[in-house]
């Protein structure tokens, strides 16, 4: 706490704003915002990883179009319009002739061809998104076209949902609009601006990278050229603060306008206080039980069948998910295209067991549970350890930090693990479905990491063709009937992974901050005002 409140006096003259010993109200036109950086490593948007990340690009960089935080439908940005053509082969897309960099130079359809073609030569994490689209370097300049400086088409490689295309380039990081002549003016070997990227922003958004410090502080400034609304907030202090506890403080004494990662402790204890919101938002995919079907005795059906019936779906959603996760246990999102209500699976000790036993193994097993060592996973693996053993199968913990429990999923060298993920940063169907279960090459070393289907080696052939003609059904409700069937088959097959709770994001902040945008993935600053 010592540190942070130093910190703080630093962030506090950093920002102009008031010393320490009178920092007990933020000023009315600049937001102080306390998460966690610890995933912040580079904001070269090609190279970002992590929602955090994509929060700060929100604010420093645009995309040609944007999703709508109310529903997620797709919405102008750059682009005031855009076409989709007959043959659904390729997107036109108009820009804006008002907009500006903050360096000054004029948004360009060149601009943005750059900036995709860059993602691909990069080939770094943001790359897999048009990737796994069909998109090659080699190709980059044909499917990348400036027609003149205002119209930019994107061809597709291959057949697709459009629609699904539209949704990839709304996100920052695959979809951030670079300004090329000044990151080629900064390039150092050949890295297209990378090293000068990483601590500074070279975007058309509504605030810029003033000042960041790894894992202390990022400061944003109000871009006044801004080609939209001017934002309210003159500056944007982001500080790194991880201890749920010091967040909650802070932000009772107004110390902070905002606290993203709040524990549910300390989330329950700020309920009653009349100066202070809390908001949750559907976030991005789910909390899982996944199995690995190189063990053999994972991949008898009867045993994964056995599984589902293991959870104490109900419990764990009312003593340990609030705040994180609400109750769901299908592979779809909800209010995605076609999604389906939950199956409706319970804890049954006694199905459960028959179960076992008829897949030959009556008295149980030992087995290892992964689990990243913090809250909500340990508490839900502890309550799942617990329903194991009431049916024989003993779980021993293994817990430990994200490279460590994700590395041995990706090495596939893991029995259960208890894990957060399966897509849903684009609100399409096909994007949890490539996530949780398609697979087209089930080889050790094909090393298909980005799809959890691969990770635990669940193939399989006709799921695969079904995942694949539903993304090219041009009929909207066909489509929809698709993606039932799909889910309907997937329960019928028993997956790999079994969802218990879809991801929620939970933020709190001061009563008197208005417009606040809980989701990472959407959050954008310029939205927010104080009302004091």
């Amino acid at each position: 706490m010592r540190h942070f409140l130093a910190t703080a006096a630093l962030g506090a003259l950093l920002i102009g704003a008031l010393p320490i010993n009178s920092f007990a109200e933020t000023p009315k036109d600049q937001l102080v915002v306390a998460t966690t950086m610890s995933n912040i490593l580079t904001l070269d948007p090609a190279a970002i990883t992590g929602r955090e990340t994509v929060q700060v690009l929100n604010n420093t960089y645009d995309t040609l179009v944007i999703l709508s935080p109310e529903d997620r439908s797709i919405q102008p940005r750059l682009a005031e319009r855009w076409e989709v053509a007959e043959d659904r082969m390729s997107i036109r897309f108009h820009l804006r002739s008002d907009a500006k960099f903050e360096s000054g130079n004029a948004v360009t359809a060149q601009d943005v061809a750059w900036s995709l073609k860059r993602l691909l030569v990069r080939n770094l994490a943001q790359s897999s998104f048009l990737k796994t689209r069909g998109y090659k370097v080699e190709n980059a300049d044909k499917l990348f076209v400036a027609e003149n400086d205002n119209t930019f088409v994107l061809n597709l490689p291959q057949p697709d949902d459009p629609s699904l295309l539209l949704m990839i380039l709304a996100q920052n990081g695959p979809g951030s609009i670079i300004d090329s002549k000044t990151a080629l003016a900064n390039e150092k070997d050949g890295d297209l601006g990378a090293s000068w990227l990483t601590l500074n922003s070279a975007g058309s958004g509504p605030f810029k990278l003033t000042q960041w410090k790894s894992n202390e502080f990022i400061i944003l400034t109000r871009n006044d050229d801004y080609w939209g609304e001017k934002p309210a907030m003159k500056r944007v202090l982001m500080r790194h603060l991880p201890e749920s506890q010091s967040q909650r403080l802070m932000l009772e004494k107004g110390d902070i306008d905002v606290a993203y990662s709040l524990q549910a402790p300390d989330l329950r204890s700020l309920e009653a206080d009349k100066d202070i919101a809390i908001e949750s938002t559907p976030g991005s995919g789910f909390y899982y039980l996944s199995v690995s079907m190189k063990d053999e005795r994972f991949a008898n059906k009867k045993v994964r069948e056995a599984l589902r019936y293991l959870i104490d779906y109900e419990g764990l959603d009312k003593a340990i998910m609030p705040y994180y996760g609400k109750l769901h246990q299908r592979p779809i999102s909800t209010g995605f295209l076609g999604a389906l209500p939950d199956e409706g699976y319970k804890l049954d000790i006694e199905k459960a067991k028959a179960l076992l036993a008829e897949g030959g193994f009556p008295n149980g097993f030992k087995t290892t549970l992964r689990v990243l060592s913090e809250d909500p996973f340990m508490k839900a693996a502890t309550a799942i350890q617990n329903t194991l053993a009431q049916a024989g199968i003993q779980a021993e913990i293994i817990s430990g930090s994200g490279d460590q429990i994700y590395g041995a999923m990706r090495e596939r060298k893991f029995e259960l693990l208890l894990g957060r993920g399966g897509g849903g940063q684009q609100p399409h169907p096909d994007n949890n479905l490539r996530s949780i279960a398609y697979n087209p090459n089930n080889a050790d070393d094909a090393k298909l990491t980005n799809y959890q289907g691969w990770r635990t080696s669940f193939y399989d052939e006709k799921l695969n063709k079904m995942i694949e003609d539903a993304l090219l059904e041009r009929d909207i409700a066909k489509q929809g009937k698709l993606y039932e069937d799909i889910q309907t088959y997937m329960d019928e097959i028993v997956m790999s992974i079994q969802p218990f709770s879809e991801v929620v994001d939970t933020a709190a902040f001061r009563s008197d901050v208005k417009g606040m945008i809980v989701s990472p993935w959407l959050s954008r600053f310029e939205s927010i005002s104080k009302d004091r």
